[in-house]
């Protein structure tokens, strides 16, 4: 997993934000660092929806910091798109279908008892401008949410 301080793998991906563009990381450093990357195991589930939902109705206080919040999923891009509008969220969500990101960022996760393979644990990074690694929190446990205080205070710091 990469750590505070290294630098953010770069990738590209869909982006499912009403419609479904490209995404690089590199490409959206410059105007939207720091960059809140939230890592989580799939649309539609409690939890999940639960952490959006929070990361959206907060959604000012990281604009306020000139932060930008995304969200990133197995999901398919058009999946994203139904959970994105069904949950009013505004803010882009990153379809990793092929697993690139997940891996690049090494939060995969499986559930074997249900027959769920490679899917992202619950994690998140903040990406300042230089495209380092300003903060990383990973959990094993996929009913755990971030710390939002923590994440909105290291977006504070990387800005």
């Amino acid at each position: 997993m990469p750590e505070t301080g290294e630098t953010a793998p770069d990738f590209t991906a869909p982006l499912a934000n009403g419609d479904v563009e490209s995404f690089s990381l590199s490409d959206r450093l410059a105007d939207e660092a720091p960059i809140v990357l939230a890592f989580f195991p799939g649309s539609f589930t409690s939890v999940c929806t639960s952490e959006m939902c929070t990361f959206q109705d907060r959604l000012a206080a990281f604009e306020d910091l000139d932060a930008t919040v995304y969200g990133i999923s197995r999901d398919s891009p058009f999946t994203l798109n139904e959970f994105r509008a069904q949950n009013d969220l505004e803010f882009g969500l990153i379809s990793d279908l092929n697993k690139e990101v997940i891996e690049a960022y090494d939060v995969a996760m499986d559930f074997d008892d249900l027959g769920v393979y490679g899917v992202a644990k619950r994690s998140v990074f903040v990406v300042d401008g230089d495209g380092e690694i300003t903060y990383a929190w990973v959990s094993d446990d996929p009913g755990v949410e971030p710390d939002y205080d923590e994440v909105e205070e290291a977006v504070e710091s990387a800005a």
